[in-house]
């Protein structure tokens, strides 16, 4: 038994391949596919099989991508609702590849139609201990899936669910290997997660919160479930559908086109353009009404934030850019956001030697801003959660992807000084109000809790 883990920081997911000498199982696929493909290639590995634990909320799932490259037959959650053919799997029902046995069990909460994975080697015989879980969004490793990303009406009944289903796997052996695909990084969790990637029922009873309360009465375990909850992206609420429709097969990543200043002036006509260069540079020079979401793993969880799912998207591209923007087409396509019209080539310096027009606004340190709180408008765009650990005196708040829509409640006979934890949320906060006219200034490097004067608990 052989077991491949695929991490994707961006979006705190965790992919597996699980193989014998010749054939292996692809568990909860993203939309890329291909690099699992790859990777079993290279191994000698046949995917055979494509498992999901649940209708993702959070990506695109590459099960359809994977059976179109390799022929794989794909077991699914019998009560997810899928609209194309799969092999649907409800509780106790098992697939055997390779000397190895997996259990789905029934396991709602995160979602309604939930499945784990439980493994077991069969050179043995059947009485073999089970040796590892694949637990989706149930188990995690700190923490369990949240339980209200399908809205409000459902959360109360999901939660009672997972309760009931955490309390079903603490009833595994200690031994048993955690092996979650959501982690470090997620929306998806109902919590902080621990730094490592997997872990053991055995650890999970010691250092997990929520998991310890699985017998405590249904309101603390609620309290705890919901306790540490923050946002999550707009983005989630498409991706149930399309998972269950089956998103179109591409074969390989789509090349956007490189556009000349000229053509790229035209494709911003009908798109929204994104800027992935680094907040100092945004600053000093960019496209009039552009949004900066520097390039890095959470690229594409921000664009799904801010930019309405389905827009068309035109990229300007820190350097190298061809791999910026095969990085960035992966990321995006991850989510769902397929239609990127083309990336400036040359970028911002073949831009301005076009002679086409720059926007600026300065960026001022914690001290610079402290000093001048009272002549500007102090913004904060943290998390709610956040808020409750302290705000600046007198600052404003609302949450980074909740700007465009509020811009009404900010003034604009003033500076707007905007910041957040460490910078980079309020770099896409300031170039929303940039783009809408304010009169901007970006605290670059850290953030409220680094505020060079007591703070204050926010009102309400």
């Amino acid at each position: 038994m052989q077991l491949a883990p695929f991490a994707t920081h961006g979006l705190g997911d965790t992919s597996y391949l699980l193989a014998g000498e010749r054939e292996a199982v692809l568990v909860d696929p993203q939309r890329d596919a291909w690099r699992f493909v790859e990777a079993a290639s290279r191994q000698g590995w046949r995917v055979t099989h494509v498992l999901e634990t649940h209708v993702h909320n959070d990506y695109v799932s590459g099960a359809l991508e994977t059976r179109a490259a390799t022929g794989a037959e794909i077991l699914a959650p019998a009560r997810g609702g899928y609209e194309f053919p799969i092999r649907g799997m409800d509780d106790g029902d098992t697939l055997e590849v390779e000397g190895m046995r997996l259990t789905a069990l029934a396991t709602p909460g995160h979602t309604p139609e939930h499945l784990a994975w439980l493994v077991q080697r069969l050179d043995g015989g059947l009485d073999e201990p089970p040796v590892a879980l694949f637990s989706g969004g149930s188990l995690l490793v700190g923490s369990v899936g949240r339980t209200d990303l399908l809205g409000p009406a459902l959360a109360g009944d999901l939660a009672a669910d997972q309760q009931r289903s955490l309390r079903r796997l603490a009833a595994l052996p200690d031994s048993v290997a955690i092996l979650p695909t959501h982690g470090a990084g997620s929306f998806c969790n109902a919590g902080p997660v621990g730094g490592r990637p997997t872990t053991t029922i055995g650890a999970e009873r010691q250092l997990n919160p929520i998991f310890a309360a699985v017998d405590a009465p249904e309101e603390e375990f609620r309290q705890r479930l919901f306790g540490g909850l923050g946002l999550y992206p707009s983005y989630y609420g498409h991706m149930a559908a399309i998972n269950r429709a089956g998103p179109a097969i591409l074969g390989a990543p789509p090349r956007p086109l490189a556009l000349a200043a000229p053509a790229f002036a035209d494709a911003m006509r009908g798109a929204v353009v994104v800027d992935g260069r680094d907040r100092a540079a945004f600053a000093a020079g960019h496209l009039p009404g552009s949004l900066n979401v520097e390039f890095g793993d959470d690229f594409a969880s921000y664009v799904g934030w801010l930019v309405p799912f389905g827009a068309s998207l035109a990229l300007v591209l820190p350097e190298p850019a061809a791999e910026a923007l095969a990085e960035a087409v992966t990321q995006l396509l991850r989510i769902g956001y397929e239609r990127v019209a083309g990336w400036l080539e040359g970028g911002i310096d073949a831009w301005q030697a076009a002679g086409r027009p720059l926007e600026r606004y300065p960026l001022v340190d914690l001290r610079e801003a402290a000093a001048n709180r009272d002549a500007t408008t102090v913004l904060d765009v943290r998390q709610p959660n956040e808020w409750r650990q302290g705000v600046v005196p007198g600052s404003r708040q609302i949450f980074v992807a909740d700007l465009p829509g509020r811009l009404a409640e900010l003034p604009r006979d003033r500076p707007v000084t905007v910041l957040c934890q460490s910078g980079h949320r309020a770099s896409i906060a300031a170039s929303v109000l940039d783009g809408a006219g304010f009169d901007v200034r970006l605290v670059a490097e850290g953030g409220a809790a680094q505020w060079p004067a007591p703070l204050e608990r926010p009102a309400g």
